[in-house]
């Protein structure tokens, strides 16, 4: 049961995360710290991906890694790092809704 609440707890850490980067309603200290967040939720919940139905987990490491390779990226161009971030946020909010434990 404590594995399951863990999830569960990083996957909606990582939807919210991943959408305030997206919505672009914080500085850019706080996105640093929201993207730490995500790629914390990826490695908390590595353990589940070896679980019949597992494949979210690579999408929502891939999510993370593009999430992190788009911030680089902005710091040289902001339109290719934003988009490509945008990629990666997607990514993560697909890959957390289809592993999120409904308790079963």
């Amino acid at each position: 049961m404590g594995e399951l609440r863990l999830q569960q707890a990083a996957l909606a850490a990582a939807v919210i995360a991943a959408l305030a980067i997206l919505v672009g309603f914080l500085g850019d200290v706080a996105a640093a710290v929201c993207l730490g967040v995500i790629v914390l939720c990826a490695l908390v919940t590595a353990p589940a991906r070896k679980q019949q139905g597992g494949g979210w987990w690579n999408m929502l490491a891939l999510g993370a890694l593009i999430f992190l390779i788009g911030a680089g990226l902005s710091l040289a161009t902001d339109t290719v790092g934003g988009l490509v971030a945008a990629l990666g946020g997607v990514l993560v909010v697909v890959a957390a809704t289809i592993g999120f434990p409904t308790g079963e």
